[in-house]
Order: C-alpha cells, then sequence, then structure tokens
C-alpha cells in the first residue's frame, strides 16, 4: 500500500523507469521536430507546452499511464503544432483566421488607452513593465507591444534615436 511517505519498491522502480523513457521520448522529438517544439511563439505554441508537460507528469504520477499512451499522446501533440506553424508559415488565409496580431500598447512616450482596453491591460500592468525594464522617462520609451503570446515587449532608448520600422511590422495600433 502507498501512502504520502513510503511507496512500494515496485512503484518507485515503475516510476524511475517511466521517467527516464518519457524523457528520452521529449528529447527524441524535440531532435526531429525541432527547437519549435518548445517555443512559446504563439498561444498554440504555449498551450501544445503546457499539454506535453501534463502528459509527462500523468506518465510520471500514474502507474496505470502507459509509457506508449504518453509517447503517441506527446507525438500528436508535437504533429498538430508542426502542421499548425507550417500552415502558418504557407498560407495567408490560415493565418489571419487562426491567428492574433500583437497590439501596440504605447507609442513615442504617449499611452494608447484605447488599445490596452482592447488588450485588457491595465495602466497598473503597463507600468510595471515599463518599471522591469528600467524606463525613466515615458518619453524614453518608443514602443510598447502586447506579443500574442501574453509578454510585453518595451522598446525604449535614452536618447532620440528613432524606431526601426521593421520591429513594429504586423502589430495592430
Amino acid at each position: 500500500m502507498e501512502n504520502w511517505l513510503i511507496a512500494n519498491e515496485i512503484i518507485i522502480y515503475k516510476t524511475a523507469a517511466s521517467v527516464v523513457a518519457i524523457y528520452l521520448i521529449i528529447v527524441l522529438y524535440s531532435r526531429v521536430f525541432g527547437l519549435r517544439t518548445f517555443a512559446k511563439m504563439t498561444s498554440v505554441d504555449f498551450a501544445a507546452t503546457i499539454a506535453m508537460g501534463s502528459i509527462f507528469a500523468d506518465v510520471i504520477g500514474n502507474t496505470d499511464y502507459s509509457i506508449l499512451k504518453g509517447g503517441v499522446a506527446l507525438g500528436i501533440i508535437i504533429l498538430l503544432q508542426t502542421l499548425y506553424s507550417f500552415f502558418i508559415r504557407k498560407s495567408s488565409a490560415f493565418k489571419k483566421v487562426f491567428t492574433n496580431t500583437p497590439y501596440l500598447l504605447m507609442k513615442d512616450g504617449e499611452i494608447l488607452h484605447e488599445n490596452l482596453s482592447k488588450a485588457n491591460v491595465s495602466t497598473g500592468d503597463l507600468y510595471g513593465k515599463l518599471r522591469e525594464a528600467n524606463v525613466i522617462e515615458l518619453k524614453e520609451v518608443r514602443a510598447v507591444v502586447f506579443e500574442v503570446t501574453g509578454d510585453i515587449s518595451v522598446l525604449h532608448t535614452q536618447g532620440n534615436e528613432p524606431l526601426a520600422k521593421e520591429l513594429l511590422e504586423g502589430v495592430t495600433g
């Protein structure tokens, strides 16, 4: 009988074998499918990473969950993620329907309050991100972008250098 302090010797061996096996499967998949496997470039990538972590935990923590089942589930998630990123790159129509666009929250020191509302970001959240980026004065800020991953990028300078237009390509607002 297993309790919260000790476990049956067989369960310990199964857990250890499961950890090693599923870890090796993840390493193999990431080598086959590439670095994008665990990237957080889009919300789909983020969701896939969460799902993979859940499967990893299930295989390790549940002795009734087979390594094969976990490996197949991981493979299907990674395959779907790979297909998604392929179609995003190859089809502008697919990209338009299935992706979000980043929002511009600040431009040249001015807060874009309408875009803050659209992105559901408070002024306090924005100020927190500006502090994290070591912004001293709002006039230093060239742009603040709410990325599709949920991250906020702060582009700032201490001089008057202009912002490269390419950095805001595809940004709404």
